[in-house]
C-alpha cells in the first residue's frame, strides 16, 4: 500500500518538474491500483483535473483529439499518463502522441520497458511533448498491508496445463502473473535470498525459475546497501488446497466479499431489503475507513459488538441541536463540524447496513448448520458420520442449492478415493442440484484431486504414523473455541514450516542456484521475511491466518501473501466449470 501511495504522489508532481493541474490517464489494471489506496477525493487534492481511462476516447470531459498544430485544446493542462507496458497500451499512447490533446506528457510504466517499446514511444513523439518516461513498479493492487492481488482470473485453466502442450494457449495468463510477481519485488525493493516452489505444480516451478532467471539478468533486481532483510520467495499453487476457497467465512472481510462481493473495495447492497438511496454501493477501505482497518479480521460475534459500540459512541458524539445554538459562535462551531459529523453519520449507516445484510443472508441461507458441518468436512476423518449427515443435508429445503454443491465438493475431496461419489451426486441431483453444477465434482478432482495435489491437505504426510494422524485430527476439532473457525489454511502449515526451518525440500525445493550459501545440506536458514505468491488465487481466510501470524509470532517474521486473485466459492466454481 505505501509502496503504491509513493509512486502516486511522485508521478503527480513528476518529481517537482510537473505542477500545476494535470489529467491522469490510467488503463483497467492501473484503475484499480490507485483507487485501491486514494479516493477520487484525494486524487483531486493533488492538483488533478480529471482520472480517465487511456482507453476511453469518448469522454469528453478529455476534448477532441487536435486535428492540427493550431488547435490548442486542453494545451493549458499536463497529462500524467500510468500504464502497463504492453503493447496494446503503447498503440494507445502512440495515438495521443499523434494527435496530442495535452502541452506536456509524463508517463510512467508499471513494469519494465522493452527496448522496442520504448523506441516505438520515442518515434511517435514527433510533436516533443514528452516531459518524463520512468518505471514506477505498481503491477499490482494492494488489499491490505500484507494482501496483494494481480487482479488476473482465470488462472486455474493456466496452472492445468503447465507443462503440457496445452500452455501455448495461457502464454498471456502466465506473462501477467510473472510480470506481476517482479514488481512486487522491485516495489519493494527486495531480492530474494533464496527461491522455492511447489514440486507437484509444474507452474509453479516455471514462475519461481523464470523469476530467478531475470533477476540474474538484470541488474535492477540487485538492490545494495546494509541491512537488507533475508527474504525467500515461496511460490506455491491453488491446486494444492482447492478447499480454503469452498468454505463458509466468518470474519468481516471475508464474510462480505463471500456473501455479498467484494470488487475493487466496493460493495453493492443494492436490491437488498431497507437499504437507503445513498447505501447501494458503498466503499470497504482499510486505507479510508478506520473502524473498518480495526475490524476487518474479527468474527461475526465481535462485529456485531463494534458495531454497536460504534453506534452507541455516534448516539454520544452528536453535538447539541439546532434548536439549542443561540450565538454566532454555536452556529459557526456547528457548521465547522457539520461536514465532519455528516461522513461519520454515513460510515455508521453503511456498516449498520452492512451487518444487517449479512446476518440476514446467514439465517436465510442456514449458513450456521452449513458452516459447522463443512468444518468438520475439512478438519476431521470421520466418513459414516458426515456422509449420514451430508445425506440429510441434501435433501432439506432449508440449505440453499449452493451451499448443497458446495458441501458435495467437500465430501468428493476428503472421500475421493473411499467414499460413495455417485450416491453422493444422485443425492445432489434429487436435492436440485443442476446438472452443469454436478459436473463440478469431476472438475474438482482433476483440478486438486488426491493424484495431483500435493500431500498434506488432510495429513496425509502422516499416513504412516497413526498416533500423528489421530492427534491431528483431534487437535482439529477439540483444541479451538469456535467451531466455525477450525479450519486451517495449508499455507498456514507451509509458513510455519518454514520458519522453523523445516519446510522439507521433497515438498517445496529450491530453484537451483538460489539456496543461501551459508545454510549447510541439513538446515535451512530461518528468512526475515517471507513472500508467498500463490498461482491460482488466495482467499481472505488465508489473508487473514497471515495477518494473523504477522502480529503474533515472537520472530517478527514478516509474511507478505500475493496472488493472482482473490477467490471466494462464487469465483473458484466459476473458474472451474471452464476448465
Amino acid at each position: 500500500v505505501a509502496a503504491i501511495r509513493g509512486y502516486i504522489d511522485r508521478m503527480v508532481t513528476g518529481d517537482g518538474k510537473c505542477k500545476g493541474m494535470k489529467v491522469l490517464l490510467l488503463d483497467a489494471t492501473t484503475t484499480q491500483s490507485v483507487s485501491s489506496v486514494y479516493s477520487q477525493t484525494e486524487i483531486l487534492s493533488k492538483e488533478v483535473y480529471l482520472v480517465a481511462r487511456m482507453d476511453d476516447q469518448s469522454n469528453p470531459m478529455l476534448g477532441k483529439e487536435n486535428q492540427n498544430d493550431n488547435d490548442k485544446t486542453n494545451s493549458h493542462l499536463k497529462a500524467v499518463v500510468f500504464i502497463r507496458p504492453t503493447e496494446s497500451n503503447l498503440g494507445l499512447l502512440v495515438r495521443e502522441l499523434t494527435r496530442p490533446r495535452f502541452a506536456e506528457y509524463y508517463v510512467y510504466f508499471t513494469g519494465i520497458l522493452s527496448k522496442a517499446l520504448f523506441r516505438m514511444l520515442a518515434d511517435s513523439d514527433n510533436h516533443e511533448r514528452i516531459r518524463q518516461v520512468q518505471e514506477f513498479y505498481g503491477d499490482f493492487c494492494p488489499i491490505n498491508e500484507d494482501l496483494v492481488t494481480l487482479q488476473c482470473r482465470h488462472t486455474l485453466a493456466m496452472t492445468m496445463a503447465a507443462g503440457t502442450s496445452w500452455a501455448s494457449n495461457h502464454v498471456h495468463l502466465y506473462d501477467r502473473n510473472l510480470q506481476g510477481l517482479q514488481s512486487m519485488l522491485l516495489a519493494l525493493k527486495r531480492q530474494p535470498s533464496a527461491i522455492r516452489f511447489a514440486r507437484q505444480s509444474p507452474s509453479a516451478e516455471q514462475l519461481a525459475k523464470d523469476v530467478y532467471d531475470n533477476i540474474r539478468a538484470d541488474q535492477i533486481f540487485h538492490f545494495g546497501g546494509r541491512g537488507r532483510k533475508e527474504l525467500l520467495l515461496l511460490v506455491i499453487d491453488r491446486r494444492d488446497d482447492p478447499v480454503t476457497p469452498l468454505l463458509s467465512q466468518w470474519t468481516y472481510q471475508a464474510m462480505v466479499h463471500e456473501l455479498l462481493g467484494l470488487n475493487n473495495h466496493r460493495v453493492i447492497l443494492k436490491g437488498a431489503p431497507n437499504i437507503a438511496k445513498d447505501l447501494e454501493e458503498v466503499v470497504l477501505s482499510a486505507n479510508q475507513d478506520d473502524f473498518f482497518k480495526a475490524n476487518r479480521h474479527k468474527n461475526f460475534g465481535e462485529l456485531g459488538e463494534s458495531i454497536q459500540k460504534l453506534l452507541k459512541d455516534y448516539q454520544a458524539q452528536q453535538p447539541q441541536s439546532a434548536a439549542n445554538l443561540n450565538t454566532i459562535e454555536e452556529m459557526q462551531s456547528f457548521m465547522e463540524k457539520f461536514p465532519e459529523l455528516r461522513s461519520r453519520s454515513h460510515n455508521v449507516s453503511k456498516h449498520v447496513a452492512i451487518m444487517g445484510e449479512l446476518a440476514r443472508l446467514v439465517d436465510i441461507c442456514s449458513l450456521m448448520d452449513v458452516s459447522q458441518f463443512e468444518q468438520e468436512l475439512a478438519c476431521a476423518d470421520d466418513h459414516s458420520s458426515h456422509l449420514r449427515e451430508l445425506m440429510e443435508k441434501l435433501q432439506s429445503p432449508k440449505i440453499k442449492i449452493p451451499d448443497k454443491l458446495r458441501l458435495g465438493l467437500l465430501y468428493a475431496l476428503r472421500y475421493e478415493t473411499v467414499g460413495n461419489l455417485h450416491r453422493v451426486r444422485q443425492a445432489m441431483s434429487k436435492g436440485g442440484v443442476p446438472p452443469d453444477m454436478l459436473d463440478l465434482m469431476d472438475s474438482i478432482l482433476r483440478y486438486g484431486g488426491n493424484d495431483v495435489r500435493a500431500p498434506g491437505l488432510y495429513g496425509e504426510e502422516h499416513n504412516n504414523n497413526l498416533v500423528s494422524k489421530m492427534t491431528k485430527s483431534l487437535m482439529s476439532v477439540q483444541g479451538v473455541s469456535n467451531v466455525y473457525s477450525q479450519h486451517v489454511p495449508r499455507l498456514m502449515d507451509t509458513i510455519n514450516a518454514v520458519v522453523k526451518g523445516k519446510l522439507k525440500a521433497q515438498v517445496c525445493p529450491y530453484v537451483p542456484g538460489s539456496r543461501p550459501r551459508t545454510s549447510s545440506t541439513q538446515e535451512d536458514t530461518i528468512p526475515e521475511e517471507i513472500m508467498v505468491f500463490m498461482v491460482g488465487g488466495v482467499t481472505y481466510e488465508e489473508a487473514t491466518k497471515v495477518s494473523e501470524f504477522n502480529e503474533t509470532n515472537p520472530a517478527g517474521i514478516k509474511v507478505i501473501l500475493g496472488g493472482s486473485t482473490v477467490h471466494n466459492s462464487t469465483s473458484f466454481l466459476e473458474e472451474l466449470k471452464a476448465l
